[in-house]
């Protein structure tokens, strides 16, 4: 159920990577207007939702090889060939996402890191939790000192980061039509940020903070936080605390952004760390209060579709990013940054819609999504019976 919730969750942030603007995700008075209702949207989605569900997938993508590794020993063999090979199958699914849909993809990094950290997965919780939080804050000190390091870069570099954080209209314009054409049309532009981002971006954030929390979720998984096996109380304290904390940090780097009116100087990197570190408490909170739902019982149909969602995660990951694809890209309905911010949300409960009553409808007549039966045949190397 947590899944399920985390790639429903995933979406409100990322439908602004298909809608928008490329410089629009870290500065969103880049490209189309940003004032009255758009300005109240992007506060609360970057409030509640950014960074703060994806780092729930991130957990889970590491609970779930500390859990398969744990089956695999029960059984008396090895899962270390069956690990690296559903590795590998899922960056190649992660490229193609990458390339050939959208090139907002997270599938490579989550491969990437689950080839580096499966030697640490039989560390003791603790441990886990400690070189896990370690990884995610180091992020904390590298962006500070790359802040205050700014005024002594080189002309030519300011310029340049300056150039990415508010594009000249131009280089928007060039963007816009890329995206509104065709697929060969999307790809000059697509491929050079994939690229960036399976690299430049992976190595300065991604391995640290997705590595680190794959690792944060491991802990949880051996500390059976992630099972709803503690208290009532103890998911209350999580909640209460995690929330408590960490939503006053993200809305002070809303603060902290508006007040310095998006200037790249102050919101690149300082005005970021607020939500970064505020992210942390919020999402942790937000598993206190799945975990709670949970024991209580409450709302059984709903949570029933939200766990299918979740059975099918990968399906409805990129199921989300085929559908955007056509609604915003040149090869389907051509939308990119025409659709306001209400718009683009009605978009998103629309999917969302769709994606908690076909979860359950296909589940009911087979035992897994379509990718993951495909993902898991080829894991196995052997066909796996898909009909329930």
């Amino acid at each position: 159920m947590l899944r399920g919730i985390a790639v429903l969750g995933i979406l409100i942030v990322n439908i602004e990577g298909f809608g928008r603007v490329l410089s629009a995700y870290m500065n969103p008075t880049s490209g189309s207007g940003f004032s009255g209702l758009d300005q109240w949207i992007w506060g609360a989605v970057y409030l509640f939702a950014d960074t703060k569900f994806i780092s729930i997938f991130s957990l889970l993508f590491g609970a779930g090889i500390a859990m398969m590794s744990d089956r695999a020993a029960k059984r008396g063999v090895s899962g270390t060939g069956l690990h690296y090979r559903r590795q590998f199958l899922l960056l190649l699914i992660g490229l193609l996402h990458a390339y050939l849909i959208w090139h907002g993809d997270i599938l490579v990094s989550y491969a990437l890191c689950g080839f580096i950290l499966y030697p640490l997965r039989n560390l003791p919780a603790r441990s886990l939790l400690l070189i896990g939080s370690g990884a995610v804050l180091f992020v904390v000190p590298l962006w500070v000192l790359m802040g205050l390091s700014m005024p002594h870069w080189p002309e030519a570099e300011r310029l340049a980061l300056e150039a990415e954080w508010a594009p000249p209209p131009e280089v928007l314009e060039a963007e816009i039509a890329a995206f509104r054409g065709s697929w060969s049309d999307q790809l000059p532009v697509r491929a050079p940020i994939s690229f960036m981002l399976q690299t430049s971006a992976f190595l300065g954030l991604f391995i640290w903070r997705a590595g680190g929390l794959m690792l944060v979720g491991m802990g949880l998984y051996r500390l059976g936080i992630l099972a709803a096996k503690r208290s009532a109380a103890f998911y209350r304290r999580m909640a209460v605390i995690g929330i408590g904390c960490g939503l006053p940090l993200s809305a002070a780097g809303i603060a902290y952004k508006l007040h310095h009116d998006f200037a790249w100087e102050e919101a690149m990197f300082q005005g970021t760390l607020f939500n970064y570190v505020g992210s942390i408490g919020v999402f942790l909170g937000y598993v206190g209060l799945v975990m709670l739902m949970v024991r209580s019982g409450r709302l059984p149909r709903l949570q029933r579709r939200l766990a299918a969602v979740g059975r099918m995660a990968l399906t409805n990951y990129i199921t989300q990013s085929v559908l955007c694809a056509f609604i915003f890209y040149g090869h389907g309905l051509a939308l990119f940054e025409r659709v306001s911010a209400p718009g683009r949300v009605g978009i998103v409960i629309a999917i969302w819609t769709l994606q908690l009553l076909w979860s359950s409808w296909w589940l009911q007549r087979h035992r897994f999504g379509p990718l993951e039966w495909i993902w898991r045949s080829a894991s196995y190397m052997k066909r796996q019976q898909i009909r329930a």
